[in-house]
């Protein structure tokens, strides 16, 4: 079984598990999501494996993180995650790419992510749910963050932190690689 095969089997498991818990009907879930009734259907069949943006959407409609409905197993209350399986959810030709590092499900969903933008690149999110929190620390170049219609510049040792329901762009508009490392805060499903 590749690792896209263990993924997507994954993922139907825990997202029919998390919907079943949240006591959530297909029709439901795809309204909160924003999501396709089929779309759920296929990816609770495992047949498909659907984008970084409706995973997103997903996790946030039930109030987990990214991390517990990839996650193959639920394991012990200390996870150590090596580098060579965090999980990476978003990557282009230029090589830019997003990292799962590590998340939890403390109050909420907590996730950290690491981030790296070439020049050129940029990554758009849709709104999250009220309340959730993105801190951003940039170790390397210069973030170009567009937070609901308005930029904003980061440089390297800035630290940024925003409430993140509101359309949100990270950009590098340099000519040299911007990494940065991220944690989301999502407050619980209601």
């Amino acid at each position: 079984m590749t690792d896209l095969d263990q993924l997507t089997q994954s993922l139907a498991r825990n997202l029919k598990r998390w919907r079943n818990e949240r006591g959530f009907t297909l029709d439901a879930l795809a309204a909160r999501a924003g999501v396709s009734r089929g779309m759920i259907i296929q990816i609770e069949q495992a047949r498909t494996n659907p984008s970084v943006g409706t995973t997103v959407k997903l996790a946030d409609a039930l109030g987990v993180s990214i991390t517990t409905l990839l996650d193959y197993e639920q394991g012990p209350r200390v996870t150590f995650v090596p580098p060579d399986q965090a999980v990476r959810m978003w990557s282009t030709e230029a090589g830019s790419y997003t990292a799962l590092l590590v998340g939890t499900e403390a109050d909420g969903p907590l996730e950290m992510w690491q981030w790296r933008l070439m020049p050129g690149d940029e990554s758009s999110s849709d709104p999250h749910p009220s309340g959730t929190v993105e801190l951003i620390h940039v170790t390397v170049g210069e973030l170009t963050l567009v937070i609901g219609g308005e930029t904003h510049t980061a440089p390297v040792g800035t630290s940024v932190a925003f409430e993140a329901n509101t359309p949100h762009t990270y950009r590098n508009d340099g000519t040299a690689p911007v990494e940065m490392t991220m944690a989301v805060s999502v407050p619980p499903a209601r």
